[in-house]
């Protein structure tokens, strides 16, 4: 019976390790600036919230920049914010928040190093009760600390 259950457990074992996936992310590299664009969503008429994702994003991200040692530049372009309508219970439209950026390494030349696009979704409800008055903000600051966070995993930091 023992026998038995240690030959399954292995076969489990081995498909399991078939099964596993893996995330990409980026070989480390050593990041002396970063900057955060958030013009194209300015340029869609979110120009109040665009001017305050950009400093949250940049204190979201300061911890990747290698004082003094890194050559390379993080160019993180904020290109949608998406919130849904949300009355409590559920979202009006069965939708989710997301916030859309785009990570792109500069090397110290100028030339691009790589491109990431990175995508937030969050539900709505995820940051609290609906009919608090700044529900909204406290929406917008979840997607920004979830996008940053996507950002690190991506560059591997």
């Amino acid at each position: 019976m023992l026998a038995r259950r240690a030959i399954l457990a292995g076969l489990a074992a081995i498909l399991l390790a078939g099964c596993q996936t893996t995330t990409q992310t980026a070989s480390p590299v050593a990041i002396g600036r970063i900057r955060v664009d958030t013009g194209p969503l300015a340029a869609k008429g979110q120009s109040a919230i665009a001017a305050a994702i950009k400093p949250m994003l940049e204190r979201e991200l300061a911890g990747l920049r290698n004082a003094g040692r890194g050559d390379a530049t993080l160019l993180v372009s904020v290109t949608g914010l998406y919130l849904t309508s949300y009355a409590g219970g559920q979202a009006a439209t069965l939708g989710n928040d997301t916030l859309e950026s785009e990570a792109v390494l500069i090397g110290p030349d100028g030339r691009e190093i790589a491109r990431y696009p990175i995508m937030s979704i969050m539900a709505p409800s995820f940051s609290g009760a609906w009919y608090l008055p700044d529900i909204n903000r406290r929406r917008i600051d979840a997607l920004v600390a979830n996008n940053a966070q996507w950002i690190r995993r991506t560059l591997g930091g």
